[in-house]
């Protein structure tokens, strides 16, 4: 019978002021500003995968907070706070990766963003007109810019698209490499003594004696103080009855591409299809709103249907007459409800989640975890 040793039992299982479950940039961040601000807390970070997998390693990697399709359709269904407000937290976010890291150490390039508008998405130039300036004059006081969103239709031959009617410039957009952030975040919460532990599955907790306990996969339990839930998606596992669900994101890489006439991050169709540039190579993901009921899934796959419309997207809008093969194919799984903002607040005394990150958790994230490590701290007093 499997037995820890007292060495184990004492170090690396040893009781913790916090437990973290989740170990993707949420629960990276979170870490690094409990450890921050109180460096003597004892801080666990638990999670199943042997590295993150859930969407911080398996996403697009983009720096971004909207296209304006997007954020116009965000308006429409939650008000102008709300978008204003998740927007300001995204641009934020973003600023505090770029303050924590140098640009070469998570692979951050500054090529910009643009939206895709075509013909079969019925937007008169008239209400994309409007539409860009009530949103310039809107973000105005939170990029300190008088615009954020420019028209660069005299850019679209220059970058080889067919079927395009506009193309809209965001010069504040960048692109970065998600292994080499969550690298980079790993690396630095345990030089400030955060334990990481691996390959462990938080089945359960009930409060006891004062104690959280926390019942894994394995021939061990843990104990904590304070819970902190990170696992986005998957979320409901250990708390059912949060408004937030599993989307799956789709992404293909191509073969590399001679002379790519562009680089940047692309948005179309509020930002359901996305690609950049990887090197000289393309990136491109979404599509999920071809087949929601299919996408709302736990399943790291990915699906023939969702790869040959993105594999369409790519013959007939991006790379007209261009030959080209598929290098990658992977998923990622996004954690979604019925409204965009995140779910950050106590659950029940001494548990606490930080979730639904809405597909922007790469930008979220250092806003999250340091507003959820503020109130948890808060609470310790």
């Amino acid at each position: 019978m499997f037995q820890v040793s007292i060495w184990e039992k004492e170090s690396f299982y040893s009781h913790k002021d916090v437990i973290i479950v989740g170990s993707g940039f949420v629960g990276l961040w979170s870490a690094y500003y409990l450890k921050k601000s109180h460096p003597k807390l004892s801080v666990a970070i638990v999670d199943r995968g042997i590295i993150p997998t859930g969407a911080s390693t398996r996403n697009a990697g983009f720096a971004c907070f909207g296209s304006v399709t997007e954020l116009i359709a965000d308006t429409l269904k939650s008000g102008e706070d709300q978008m204003l407000e998740i927007v300001e937290m995204r641009y934020k976010g973003l600023k505090k990766i770029r303050k924590t890291f140098k640009d070469r150490e998570i692979g951050y390039e500054d090529f910009g963003g643009y939206e895709l508008i075509t013909e079969d998405q019925e937007l008169d130039f008239n209400t994309m007109r409007s539409n860009i300036d009530y949103l310039n004059h809107s973000l105005k006081k939170i990029v300190k810019k008088e615009k954020s969103f420019y028209l660069s239709d005299e850019r679209i031959a220059e970058f080889g698209f067919a079927n395009l009617q506009h193309l809209i410039e965001n010069r504040l957009e960048g692109q970065l490499h998600s292994g080499k952030l969550c690298e980079a975040l790993l690396k630095l919460v345990v030089s400030m003594g955060v334990t990481i532990l691996n390959s462990i599955e938080i089945k359960s907790f009930e409060k006891i004696n004062g104690r959280i306990e926390l019942q894994t996969n394995q021939h061990f339990n843990l104990s904590t103080n304070q819970l902190l839930i990170c696992t986005n998606a998957f979320a409901k596992q250990l708390l059912p009855e949060l408004d937030v669900e599993p989307a799956r994101g789709q992404v293909l890489v191509t073969s590399e591409i001679p002379n790519l006439p562009w680089k940047g991050t692309f948005h179309y169709d509020e930002g359901f299809y996305y690609f950049r540039n990887l090197g000289n190579r393309i990136l491109l993901g979404g599509a999920r709103n071809k087949a929601f009921e299919q996408e709302h899934t736990y399943e790291l796959s990915t699906s023939d249907n969702i790869q040959n419309e993105l594999e369409h997207f790519l013959h007939e809008k991006i790379l007209p007459a261009t030959a080209f093969t598929i290098e990658h194919r992977w998923s990622g799984i996004m954690g979604v409800g019925t409204e965009k903002m995140p779910i950050v607040k106590e659950i029940s005394d001494g548990v606490f989640c930080a979730v639904r990150m809405g597909g922007m958790g790469v930008a979220l994230a250092p806003v999250i975890g340091e507003h959820v490590s503020r109130i948890m701290c808060s609470e310790k007093k």
